[in-house]
């Protein structure tokens, strides 16, 4: 039985997660992989979140982003690490995230006390995360703690997404879904990426992208519209459930009360970043 309330530890993910994902939005990001020599916008992600794992090919990468086009991944891998060293990338990428969330948070958020607080509480949550089965956190759980603070809060919102992220796989793997499946059904929430521009960064075609439908649609998940059905809306939230059912270790560490100060601080922060322009516009929707 857990002490926390129901999706508590969602909540805190869901307030934690975007302002990791700011760096990956930010033109500081581009511009620190392209001094490198990484000048292509999909080499440098894959470079920069890859990174944590070494100089792995396309495969590993394939199979820890889940959702992206392996032909898009092994154009760019191994290719980029002859171009930067994982080392050398790990670097660019904290730069970046260093001018980023001065630039969005400012420096009076920077410098506070409650950062400071928030970067001890989200390290502390991550103390109880498991390397078993979950790559992509377990090489960042690698990765030194970085000393400021506003640096530590972002390495452990990156320790406390992938976590997720990597347990989310396992529940859609559960649910057979595939990559574009995936994809479609999470749009179709509302909550997910539009699909332009899922097309545009995950490698996939329109015809990858209707034909995952028609596969819904086979299922059951969506109609005739591309809305889910009472069944897919069923199964996007038996999904998220079974995330938080094997996501609960850093919320339950933490306990309620410090669960909740942690995404009530979370939350303000990432109000702050959006506010200044961390995310596009169109960039979630279902059209």
């Amino acid at each position: 039985m857990t002490s926390l309330p129901p999706r508590a530890g969602r909540r805190c993910h869901n307030a934690l997660n975007p302002l990791h994902s700011t760096v990956y939005f930010s033109p500081d990001f581009t511009d620190e992989l392209a001094q490198l020599g990484i000048e292509d916008a999909r080499a440098a992600y894959f470079a920069g979140r890859g990174a944590a794992m070494g100089a792995v090919g396309p495969g590993a990468v394939t199979a820890a982003f889940y959702n992206f086009n392996h032909e898009l991944v092994a154009r760019h891998l191994p290719a980029v690490w002859d171009i930067a060293s994982p080392e050398a990338v790990l670097e660019a990428r904290l730069r970046a995230a260093d001018s980023t969330l001065r630039r969005l948070l400012g420096d009076e958020v920077i410098a506070s006390k409650e950062l400071a607080e928030a970067a001890r509480l989200a390290l502390r949550a991550a103390e109880a995360c498991t390397r078993h089965a979950r790559p992509l956190y377990a090489a960042h759980a690698d990765l030194p703690v970085p000393e400021e603070p506003h640096l530590a809060y972002w390495h452990a919102a990156t320790l406390l997404r992938e976590h997720r992220g990597d347990g989310h796989l396992t529940a859609l793997l559960s649910a057979e879904l595939d990559p574009v499946e995936a994809l479609v059904s999470h749009t179709a929430t509302g909550k997910g990426m539009a699909p332009r521009w899922i097309l545009a960064t995950r490698g996939w075609r329109r015809a990858d992208w209707e034909a995952a439908q028609g596969r819904l649609r086979e299922r059951g998940i969506l109609d005739a519209e591309g809305e889910l059905t009472e069944d897919g809306v069923r199964l996007r939230a038996e999904l998220e459930e079974h995330t938080d059912r094997i996501d609960l270790a850093p919320y339950e560490r933490l306990g309620a009360e410090d669960v909740e100060r942690l995404t009530e601080l979370a939350r303000g922060f990432l109000t702050t970043a959006v506010a200044s322009g961390a995310f596009p516009a169109d960039l979630s929707g279902k059209g």
